[in-house]
């Protein structure tokens, strides 16, 4: 029974800790004198929003609008949260807004993309205070719907669940 737990407990950290990893693509390196800092695994949404074409005549399409995930530690523990911004705030109040600086296809054609950003402080000092790059990997859903927009739903939104790995990097110390 105590081994039976004991397994029990290893795979629900593997499940919170995210997919085992792939292969980072070379595009999404962080910068030299970049070291990984920490890393959590995200669960929540991608929420979308049905939107009148861009171009007269165009049809209505999924326009991404914010994520919305909580942030897990490998422990299976709450570490923070992730929202429009983008923005990943830690739960001791430290918080970094991100730019894309770098993207690459999931390697499976139902996930959102891997990403590559940079970041800038914007909350208290702490866990996040010294986070300079965050690379989103091991995506798994996440896309936005295939189908539903159209004149009449448009201002519609729809959450789409996704997870991904955060990792989270900062200046190198000696």
């Amino acid at each position: 029974m105590r081994s039976l737990l004991a397994i029990s407990a290893a795979l629900f950290v593997a499940a919170c800790a995210g997919i085992a990893p792939m292969a980072v693509p070379d595009q999404l390196a962080p910068p030299a004198g970049e070291r990984l800092a920490l890393m959590a695994a995200a669960r929540g949404v991608q929420i979308y929003e049905c939107r009148a074409g861009k171009e007269a005549g165009s049809a209505p399409q999924w326009v991404f609008v914010a994520p919305e995930a909580e942030l897990i530690d490998a422990r299976g523990r709450p570490a923070g949260t992730h929202g429009a911004g983008p923005y990943w705030q830690a739960a001791d109040g430290s918080r970094v807004i991100g730019k894309v600086s770098a993207r690459a296809d999931a390697p499976t054609a139902d996930a959102i993309p891997w990403l590559l950003l940079s970041t800038a402080s914007t909350g208290k000092p702490g866990v996040f205070g010294s986070v300079s790059s965050i690379q989103r990997i091991n995506t798994v859903g996440g896309l936005a719907p295939a189908a539903g927009c159209n004149a009449e739903t448009l201002g519609r939104q729809a959450r789409v669940g996704y997870r991904a790995d955060y990792r989270f990097f900062g200046a190198a110390t000696r």
